[in-house]
């Protein structure tokens, strides 16, 4: 790990500020992704800004009936929040079925959202990957795909975004909210929040240069059956082949993300409209435009069956 400074932020738009007056500067919370990524040195930031101090660490009702969840709301608290687990089921389900109960103590709601991808051409320094270091080529592309993107991916990238909450949030239809380094705030929704990667795959977010994630909000509850599915290759906290976050009304209509297969939540509103015909006609529309590889050809069967697993639990 190579050397770095540190501070301690005192106000939300202190610390936005030190992040651009600083080169190369990082936030840090939980760290559970940034330290590992510093001892591999892909990440490689000169200063550290520690935010735990801000008070970004508390569940709070929203004037429309919603939640506000603070950035630095660890996991395990957001699991495990009553009115989580009542109205937002969802959400619960897929921190549950993300990473260990050690790490969900630490991990934090805006880090979950802006962890780096777990390819492992981008966590191997002796292979080219253009997330890590632009320009230098994709050894993805050509090379052993079974975990990648099957859309959304590009000629730089197929890399997959390995939250779970993202997902739920995706379905949830989120909004993040941040602070400027000139002290002002914005809403994004979650929907654009994560960037394609295009030519640029580095820049992973719409975030500006020392934009700090301050809150996510959920909009007020929409009931329905709220279904969190994760298939992957063992039980014990490894990432999505693909899962399928879904919100299903009695009447058969609803919602519905995935992930594992592209750079961010997948979720295509459109062919939502089919979910009352099955998910075949759902899987259908979603996955449209395609383009997996010889090894990663099986996530569009395996999104169907997975969806129409979900379709049928929904039923009863």
């Amino acid at each position: 790990m190579k050397s770095f400074t540190y501070e301690k932020a005192n106000s939300p738009a202190a610390a936005a500020s030190a992040a651009v007056k600083t080169s190369n500067a990082k936030f840090i919370a939980g760290g559970t992704n940034l330290l590992d990524l510093m001892k591999l040195e892909i990440e490689t930031p000169s200063h550290l800004i520690d935010v735990n101090g801000l008070a970004f660490d508390r569940i709070e009702p929203s004037l429309d009936g919603g939640l506000r969840i603070g950035a630095l709301v660890r996991n395990t608290t957001l699991a495990a929040d009553e009115r989580v687990r009542r109205d937002y089921g969802l959400l619960s389900r897929a921190l549950l079925a993300g990473a260990s109960g050690q790490l969900r103590n630490k991990a934090t709601t805006a880090g979950n959202l802006l962890q780096r991808t777990r390819c492992p051409y981008f966590y191997d320094t002796n292979q080219p990957c253009n997330k890590r270091v632009p320009g230098s080529g994709c050894a993805a592309i050509g090379g052993i795909t079974r975990q990648h993107a099957v859309i959304g991916g590009s000629d730089a990238c197929i890399a997959t975004h390995p939250s779970d909450m993202a997902v739920a949030m995706r379905a949830l239809d989120a909004t993040v909210e941040t602070v400027r380094p000139d002290g002002t705030r914005r809403t994004i929704p979650i929907a654009d929040l994560h960037r394609p990667p295009g030519d640029t795959p580095h820049i992973e977010t719409s975030l500006a240069p020392g934009e700090l994630i301050t809150s996510v909000m959920l909009p007020k509850p929409v009931g329905g059956t709220q279904i969190y599915r994760k298939v992957r290759d063992r039980a014990s906290y490894a990432f999505a082949l693909v899962s399928v976050g879904a919100i299903v009304q009695r009447d058969g209509t609803g919602r519905v993300a995935v992930g594992g297969i592209a750079h961010k939540p997948w979720r295509v509103e459109t062919a939502e409209a089919a979910m009352p015909r099955g998910a075949k006609a759902v899987a259908t529309q979603l996955l449209d435009g395609a383009k997996p590889t010889k090894d990663n050809t099986f996530k569009l069967a395996l999104v169907e069956r997975t969806l129409g697993a979900v379709l049928a639990e929904a039923k009863g």
